[in-house]
């Protein structure tokens, strides 16, 4: 038979890798959110749910029971083998850890299979996540703040130190989303849920690191919001400011948002802030995206629109600020490097 897990003992074993969470809601309730890592192995789809629901209110509860009994049956060799192809243990999970979960880890554990059910599924992780962030409100390692103009290549000099091992932590990443108007660009933006989810998986991660690196975000970033406590801690922090050539920013720009691959999202984008720039500044800019001149259409943002906007916002920072002058961004990691070193 089955054995029921808890969220903490869920989160060991995955951290050792030692089991697999498995989400058996529907495509659209894990694309919702769901508990970081997991895969998606929906014992009903969206539509089959729609009926079932249905039958339940309009008919009676055994009249949906027997539906589900059907659609389950049918799909039975078929969801069995999906599961027999994770060697790992697993643990599966719905919403409130009732009848979804209860009946694919009777039925795997009636195949032989190994597995363990999450108790009180997503509704009661959720809760956890809720409780947790309020907990971690006193998060103690102090921040160090990479900041730098639109283009210095910030995320990407965070995400180099991320894969060397560093405290980091890259919001947006979490956020699925770059922070600006053109953010969502050749990325796919999550929601608030799965932000604060794999937000306290990386906090709890870091609650003993010595210091956190973290990128001076504004406090939304896309769809997500940050908690209060993480942008007091981002005010407060040592904040490293990069200097690097305009001309290395727009590479960097370009690299980024592959303006051949994704121009009609970069026109529909800069639609939303072209009556904030200068008219004739504003008509040549786009202009040059529609010409595809984007070195041309990226200098005349960065000096027009986000060099005079990042400037004024940085002058909270003007006497607590440290300054690097880099080239490009394999200088910039390098120094920031050394500065590390005393920490």
């Amino acid at each position: 038979m089955f054995q029921d897990i808890t969220i903490e003992e869920l989160l060991t074993l995955q951290n050792k890798k030692e089991i697999v969470p498995i989400d058996v809601r529907s495509s659209s309730e894990f694309e919702d959110g769901t508990f970081p890592g997991s895969l998606n192995i929906p014992i009903f789809e969206d539509a089959e749910r729609a009926e079932i629901g249905t039958l339940y209110k309009q008919v009676s509860v055994q009249a949906a029971k027997d539906r589900g009994l059907e659609i389950v049956s049918a799909k039975l060799p078929a969801f069995v083998k999906t599961f027999e192809q994770i060697k790992e243990p697993k643990a599966v999970f719905c919403w409130r850890g009732g009848m979804r979960s209860k009946t694919t880890a009777t039925v795997l554990s009636l195949m032989g299979i190994r597995v363990y059910r999450l108790t009180g599924g997503i509704r009661a992780y959720r809760k956890w996540v809720v409780s947790t962030l309020e907990q971690l409100g006193d998060f103690k390692p102090p921040a160090l703040v990479i900041q730098g103009n639109t283009g210095t290549g910030k995320t990407a000099i965070l995400r180099s130190f991320l894969e060397e091992g560093y405290p980091v932590l890259d919001f947006e990443g979490m956020a699925g989303h770059r922070g600006s108007i053109f953010g969502e660009i050749g990325l796919r933006s999550h929601n608030q849920k799965t932000f604060e989810s794999l937000l306290v998986g990386q906090l709890l991660k870091l609650e003993s690191a010595p210091y956190v690196l973290m990128e001076g975000e504004s406090k939304r970033i896309g769809k997500v919001v940050l908690p209060e406590f993480i942008v007091r801690k981002k005010e407060a922090a040592t904040q490293i400011f990069i200097e690097m050539p305009i001309e290395e920013r727009v590479q960097h720009i370009i690299e980024d948002y592959k303006p051949f691959e994704n121009q009609p999202d970069i026109l529909h984008a800069f639609k939303h802030i072209k009556n904030r720039i200068h008219t004739p500044i504003a008509k040549e800019i786009e202009t040059n995206l529609q010409e595809q001149h984007y070195e041309n259409a990226v200098r005349l943002l960065l000096m027009h629109y986000y060099d005079p906007r990042y400037e004024h916002a940085m002058k909270q920072y003007e006497q607590d600020r440290i300054v690097i002058k880099a080239g490009n961004r394999k200088e910039a990691i390098e120094v920031v490097k050394n500065h590390l070193s005393g920490f």
